[in-house]
């Protein structure tokens, strides 16, 4: 049941789902525009300030729904936000968990990287359309050694995560062979042709400097969690699991991208002050 108290939806303990043991209350938001921005903002709060703590699990999108007034859409989009901001993690089937938030993001794009970043973002785009329909269509199509190929694939990209290895090549077989697995070649035959540069790492130096990180461990769990889907051949899962996956990257990409051009038009804003107080400087040295 939601109760309405000075205009603030307030989720009671009987309706609620509860993290932590306590009521879940949300904020309400008054203009359409920005809805995802300002869930995003609330949730991001209550996780800093530990009213939601590391291994908490979140109330479902419906509960989420109830207390903040917004659709599901919006939901979903906070959520992935949140993901991609390194603040919690789904589990597809399972739930979204609070994570130990870490300072920083999850990486820094150099201001020099911006347009290669705009480029991979688009790519990005594109993937999340074809990719996510592909692997629901592997779910429903992969025969065993297509799914052995993907096992091995994963096997790699986690063994050479171990040892600072190469992980593009095992990540983009496996992508690769998930479009092989819907038995439509033209899946494989685009990706194919996009190559090992779908793959954000190879163009990004300020991802491939994270790669014994956190940022490798949380793509292999995306990975495993599609895997899953595909092995027990659900297709709605694996789609679902591909599009967090896709949507991710991109979201931790935009986070970065945003703060270089941000630290851009400061060091611009920097310059141009730094002259005119150079000539100060020197008139007062006269």
């Amino acid at each position: 049941m939601v109760q309405t108290t000075a205009g603030n939806p307030l989720v009671t303990d009987a309706a609620a789902e509860v993290a932590g043991g306590a009521s879940f209350v949300g904020r309400p938001r008054q203009r359409a525009r920005g809805l995802a921005h300002g869930l995003v903002e609330d949730l991001g709060e209550k996780i800093r300030s530990q009213s939601l703590r590391p291994g908490d699990k979140l109330p479902t999108e419906s509960a989420i729904m109830q207390a903040y007034g917004v659709s599901r859409t919006v939901v979903r989009e906070a959520l992935s936000k949140l993901q991609a901001g390194g603040l919690v993690e789904t589990l597809h089937g399972v739930g979204t968990f609070v994570l130990q938030p870490r300072p920083g993001g999850v990486f820094r794009l150099d201001p020099g990287e911006i347009a290669a970043s705009v480029d991979v973002l688009a790519v990005l785009e594109l993937r999340i359309s074809l990719e996510t329909e592909s692997a629901g269509l592997a779910a429903s199509r992969r025969t065993e050694e297509q799914l052995v190929a993907m096992r091995q694939a994963l096997d790699d990209f986690e063994h050479n995560v171990t040892i600072a290895g190469d992980t593009v090549a095992p990540d983009f077989r496996f992508h690769l062979q998930i479009a092989q697995s819907t038995g439509n070649p033209y899946f494989a035959d685009i990706m194919r042709h996009l190559g090992t540069t779908i793959i954000p790492r190879t163009r990004i130096s300020a991802i491939r400097i994270q790669d014994g990180g956190a940022y490798l461990s949380r793509v292999n769990r995306e990975h495993e969690e599609i895997y899953a889907a595909i092995a027990r051949r659900d297709p709605e899962s694996a789609r679902a699991a591909m599009r967090i996956h896709l949507t991710n990257s991109r979201e931790r990409l935009r986070i970065a991208q945003e703060a270089a051009q941000q630290q851009k038009a400061k060091a611009e804003g920097a310059g141009v002050a730094g002259k005119g107080g150079g000539a100060d400087a020197a008139s007062s040295d006269n």
